[in-house]
Parts: C-alpha cells; sequence; structure tokens
C-alpha cells in the first residue's frame, strides 16, 4: 500500500490535505489562466456579442476545469465518525478522535483529529496491496485499522470494487474531457449542431463515469466498527459536482439542438457567426456634417455643383 506519489505511508512523509492537492491546484491556475486571458479580450468585443461571449467561455471552462479535477479530488465518498478508542496497538489507553474516510478515484484519505494531545494524522494511500510494517512503526491504530480495509488481503474485499470501480470512472472522464474539446472545435464553425450533439456526448460520458463509480454500492460493504463508533460513506462533493455537470450538458446541448431548427438565426447570433451585421451598423458613431455644406443650403445627400473656371 502505497501514497499516491509511489512514497510508503509508515515512513517520514509529506502531508496531504484529504480532498486537496498540488495537481489540483495546477489544474485550476491553468484554466484560472486561460479564462484570464479570454476575459482581456471580451472589452474589444462590441455590442451583444460581449455578454455572448462571456457567457459561451466561463461555461465551456467550467466544465472542462470540473471534468479534470475531479480526477485528483479525493472526496467522491466521504465519511467521519466520533469514536473512543486506542491510538497505539495493544495499548489500553483511550482517546476522543474524529476519524475520516475520503475515497478517490485513485485511492483513499484517511484522517484522524483529536484534542490538543493528539496529533492530527493525514495519509493518503492507493489501491496496492500490502501493508508492511504497520504495527512497528505505521500511524495510529485507528488508520492503521481503515487503510487495511482497502488492502488487497482484506476479507472485505472492497479493493478490487474499487479499483475498477475508480478506474472506468477516470476512463469515462477523459472520453468526456475529449468530446468537451471536440464540441468547442464544432461551436467556432458553422456546424453548431454538430457542437451541440459532442455536448450531449460529453454529458453521456460524465454520467457513465458516475454510474461506473456507483457499482461499488452492488457489492456488500464490510462494517467499520471503530471503538464505540461505526464509518459511514456516503457520496461527496466531486460526485455530485459531476452530476451537475452532465446535467448542464444535457442541458446546454438539447437547447442548441432545438434553437438549431426552431431559431437557426438568433443560434448564430448567440455564437456570433450571423451573417448580417445590422447590428454593428446600428451602433456606428454619427456622421460628421461639414458645415461649409450645411451654410450653401445643401444637404449631405445632394451633390454640390462645381463651376470650371
Amino acid at each position: 500500500m502505497t501514497l499516491f506519489d509511489g512514497v510508503y505511508p509508515f515512513y517520514p512523509q509529506q502531508r496531504k490535505a484529504a480532498g486537496f492537492d498540488i495537481r489540483t491546484i495546477i489544474v485550476i491556475v491553468v484554466f484560472l489562466t486561460l479564462a484570464c486571458s479570454f476575459l482581456l479580450i471580451i472589452p474589444g468585443i462590441r455590442g451583444r456579442a460581449r455578454l455572448y461571449w462571456t457567457l459561451r467561455v466561463l461555461l465551456s471552462l467550467f466544465v472542462g476545469v470540473v471534468i479534470v479535477v475531479v480526477q485528483f479530488t479525493g472526496d467522491w465518498e466521504t465519511g467521519w465518525v466520533q469514536a473512543n478508542t486506542s491510538y497505539k496497538s495493544f495499548s489500553r489507553a483511550q482517546v476522543d478522535v474524529d476519524i475520516g474516510l475520503h475515497i478517490g478515484l485513485a485511492g483513499v484519505n484517511v484522517t484522524l483529529r483529536g484534542g490538543a494531545d493528539v496529533p492530527i494524522w493525514s495519509s493518503a494511500v492507493a489501491m496496492a496491496p500490502g501493508v508492511p510494517g504497520g504495527l512497528e512503526m505505521g500511524p495510529p491504530a485507528p488508520i492503521l485499522y481503515v487503510a487495511e480495509k482497502f488492502s488487497s488481503q482484506s476479507p472485505c474485499a472492497v479493493h478490487r470494487q474499487y479499483r475498477i470501480a475508480g478506474h472506468y470512472a477516470s476512463a469515462m472522464l477523459w472520453v468526456a474531457f475529449c468530446t468537451w474539446i471536440i464540441s468547442n472545435i464544432l461551436f467556432s464553425m458553422p456546424v453548431l449542431v454538430y457542437g451541440g450533439y459532442m455536448l450531449l456526448v460529453t454529458g453521456a460520458f460524465t454520467i457513465f463515469s458516475l454510474l461506473s463509480f456507483s457499482t461499488v454500492r452492488n457489492s456488500p460493504m464490510c462494517l467499520i466498527q471503530i471503538g464505540t463508533g461505526t464509518l459511514h460513506v456516503v457520496y461527496g462533493g466531486s460526485f455530485w459536482l459531476v452530476l451537475a455537470i452532465g446535467l448542464l450538458c444535457f442541458v446546454a446541448g438539447i437547447t442548441i439542438v432545438a434553437m438549431h431548427h426552431l431559431n437557426l438565426d438568433q443560434l448564430k447570433a448567440f455564437f456570433d457567426l450571423r451573417e448580417d451585421k445590422a447590428e454593428e451598423y446600428q451602433e456606428m458613431p454619427e456622421v460628421f456634417i461639414n458645415p461649409h455644406f450645411v451654410g450653401k443650403g445643401l444637404s449631405p445627400s445632394q451633390p454640390s455643383e462645381i463651376n470650371s473656371i
């Protein structure tokens, strides 16, 4: 059983937050940079197209960043329990602690926190076999007990279910990310309806990822009894966020396909692909009239007569 980066959890190691790590920060910073770059371009766009561009860019980047970030988060399933249990193995001393379990697509994070006399522990472990030397050099007994439930040797047999479910859910999300890129390319072309279809495909693959991860619920879960408490897990923030993104893609895709058949001109105006430029002509500045012609009583449309010498 190793950390996400290959370091064994029973030796001095870098600490990781339960649902947030450096890879998540990198992805968010990259997408924020793209968003800021587009926002710098927005003031150069005139008329309603400015609002349309802002809405399209922000919604599209939000969908993309969520699809990528949830690959590295650890809160697809979460659970906390308050328990009175022993801090060390083979010790009769009891402590009151909060024990948290955070399950992601690639690994599990077990967190222990208590009072001032109990240090905070947070160990991120991947779905890999073996817990070598845990009783002698390892973390507190509650963390080790929960981590052992997800080892391949555990009689709970949840290791295989979570590993397969996380693998297929991750694969589905990467496919959704590819279809999201294709939809953005199609939206820059006159074939807007195909971009709507690709948005529907994106939403479908995000929902498939949720179904893949949910299959682990079909297998019987072993009871995680820690001292006086029982640890139960529920779907976490990443699961519900992916569900919201999937529904958003479905709504946007259906709207675009419907607008293609009902009001194509309005759809092209939203994507700034309309053929007529009447709106820009209406926003042209006033024409300057030379007062020399006005003084002679000539309207701007009347040509002045030029006397030849």
